[in-house]
């Protein structure tokens, strides 16, 4: 695998990393907290109206597209185990942006699943 696959794979990986956190800051607005409590069209009509999940929506379907790319030059059992490498980078957005607590169990967790991309990236 070359440096520029290995880099697209991982900025992918970002990408929808990124998507999750839009969604979720799309999920926090207090206008779709109320429709989670009178039922599925007020969700629908809330999540259509929030920009934030579009974005979420519009990044994932960039990363989408870039996956395709990834997935025509790569193996995917060598591909797919770096979408762990997300894991790392939404603990990081959770703990950091978000301010949610990060527990031990859920650091060493990440850190196992990270250390299994990395073995399956030099084994390629």
């Amino acid at each position: 695998m070359t440096l520029s696959i290995l880099g697209l794979i991982l900025f992918t990986v970002t990408l929808s990393a990124c998507a999750q956190l839009a969604l979720k800051w799309g999920v926090g607005q207090a206008r779709f907290d109320d429709a989670m409590h009178n039922g599925i069209v007020d969700i629908a009509i809330s999540a259509l109206m929030s920009p934030m999940i579009w974005v979420g929506l519009a990044i994932y379907g960039l990363s989408v597209v870039m996956w395709l790319w990834v997935l025509s030059k790569v193996d995917l059992s060598v591909a797919y185990p770096f979408v762990g490498v997300s894991f790392l980078v939404t603990l990081a957005f959770g703990a950091f942006i978000l301010n949610e607590a990060v527990t031990p169990g859920r650091i060493l967790g990440t850190v196992l699943i990270a250390a299994g991309c990395i073995l399956v990236g030099k084994s390629a």
